[in-house]
C-alpha cells in the first residue's frame, strides 16, 4: 500500500521561507473559483430594455410640434 512517503513531495517544514510561500501561493491559486456565467434571463431583460419602441409618422409629428420644431 502507498504512503505519504512515496509520494516525494518535501514537507513544508523541510522548505525554506520563500519556497514555502511560493508554495502555498500556487496552491490558493490553483483553488480560485472560475467566474459564473451570466444567465439567460438577466441577458433577455438587458435586451429588452435597450430595444427601442418603433415610432409612427404621427407620432413624429406630434413630438416636433410638442417641441415647437
Amino acid at each position: 500500500m502507498a504512503t505519504l512517503e512515496d509520494l516525494k513531495i518535501p514537507s513544508i517544514t523541510e522548505m525554506s521561507t520563500d519556497q514555502a510561500i511560493e508554495h502555498l501561493r500556487q496552491l490558493r491559486l490553483s483553488r480560485r473559483v472560475p467566474v459564473k456565467k451570466q444567465s439567460e434571463t438577466t441577458t433577455k431583460k438587458k435586451a429588452a430594455a435597450k430595444a427601442t419602441p418603433k415610432v409612427t409618422k404621427e407620432q413624429a409629428a406630434e413630438l416636433l410640434k410638442l417641441l415647437g420644431g
